[in-house]
């Protein structure tokens, strides 16, 4: 039988009556936008963060966009920005006339390397926005000390880290503010779109609040120029009973990831995730690097393996940017990166036997 790279409909299957509920309750209401599921999840959510401050948005990339909006970055500001990551964290950038500056990442953990950063900021540089990739962490004492030398705000982009650790803190707490996605393959996924910022700034959450609705705080008074993107009350509701669960799918997560790292760790020209001592990864993904990824891919598939790559063509050479970065601008740890990586099946319903089948079929497949 065919183990796929995901299957979300288990989730279901497992609260189905607590969600069912959920939906009743929500459909009982009468009431569908910004009412009390959402102001629950708002809190709950900020709670489990350890900020003070949620603000439940429409998707991730607006969270990310909002908070950059609201910290009044736009046209002629430059913002620090992985090469390696998905292009949401370049767009959100973007959206607001602003100029993503990639830095490399560090090679061992993907993530955005503190040591290349301040080569990189010029006068117009007005924040770092660090990627939490693949569930692991970034480097942040080194980030935000950088950032505070240069007076520069710190953005997470914590979209693939709901619950992760970085020196015993949460994502989403770590920096001046976070973006979250809540698509639906996420630790913390809805059944629809949905995202939130978590910050412990008032003024930053006050104003997110505003431009998440027409830029108004009051109806049909409008203050300034604002964007329809809100959590609705389905989805909040929905996210309040899974981020019951949350804690333990991450530990189910990561109980399958140290099952791939001690099974897999022998093989030639196979690169496995390797995370600091500083870190507690919620493995959202587990991704593998191989110098003939595409072959494996296409072994494991046959094997009945469902594989991704995330992400196979970095921002700087998308089609979307290529007015930014010509054809010859190259940034080749994020392209190697690109052209090597292979995530694997993971997740709070995949079980250990199936996990020993995506082994058995990697060891089958390499030697």
């Amino acid at each position: 039988m065919k183990i796929p790279f995901l299957d979300l409909r288990k989730t279901y299957y497992e609260l189905k009556s607590e969600l069912d509920k959920t939906y009743k309750r929500v459909m009982d209401s009468g009431w569908f936008i910004l009412g009390s599921e959402v102001e629950s999840f708002e809190k709950e959510f900020a709670e489990y963060c350890g900020v003070n401050y949620c603000v439940g948005v429409g998707n991730g990339l607006d969270a990310l966009h909002l908070i950059l909006r609201a910290y009044g970055i736009g046209n002629g500001d430059e913002v620090i920005v992985p090469s390696n990551t998905y292009i949401a964290t370049w767009l959100a950038i973007t959206y607001t006339g602003a100029t993503p500056v990639p830095v490399e990442p560090n090679q061992k953990t993907y993530n955005l390397d503190p040591n290349l950063i301040e080569q990189s900021i010029t006068s117009r540089t007005k924040a770092i926005l660090p990627v939490h990739l693949y569930g692991q962490p970034a480097d942040m004492d080194p980030i935000i000390e950088v950032a505070n030398h240069y007076k520069l705000k710190v953005i997470e982009d914590a979209a693939q880290a709901h619950g992760a650790l970085y020196k015993q803190h949460r994502t989403g707490s770590l920096g001046d503010a976070a973006g979250f996605s809540f698509y639906p393959g996420k630790n913390l996924g809805a059944f629809g779109d949905g995202g939130a910022i978590t910050t412990n700034d008032s003024d930053l959450a006050r104003r997110v609040r505003t431009l998440r609705n027409y830029g108004s705080n009051k109806k049909y008074y409008n203050e300034i120029i604002g964007f329809n993107s809100r959590l609705d009350e389905l989805q909040a509701g929905f996210l309040r009973v899974k981020l019951s669960k949350l804690d333990k799918w991450n530990q189910i997560r990561k109980n399958i990831a140290n099952l791939y790292l001690k099974e897999l760790g022998n093989f030639r020209d196979l690169f496995l995730p390797h995370f600091p001592d500083y870190c507690d990864p919620v493995w959202h993904l587990f991704v593998l690097r191989h110098t003939d990824r595409d072959n494996l891919q296409n072994k494991l598939e046959k094997d009945g393996i469902g594989t991704l790559i995330h992400y196979p063509i970095p921002p700087h050479k998308s089609k979307a940017y290529s007015k930014v970065f010509p054809k010859h601008f190259n940034l080749p740890i994020a392209e190697n990166i690109a052209s090597t990586v292979l995530s694997i099946p993971i997740g709070p319903h995949l079980t250990i036997e199936q996990a020993d089948r995506v082994i058995d079929s990697i060891k089958k497949d390499l030697s």
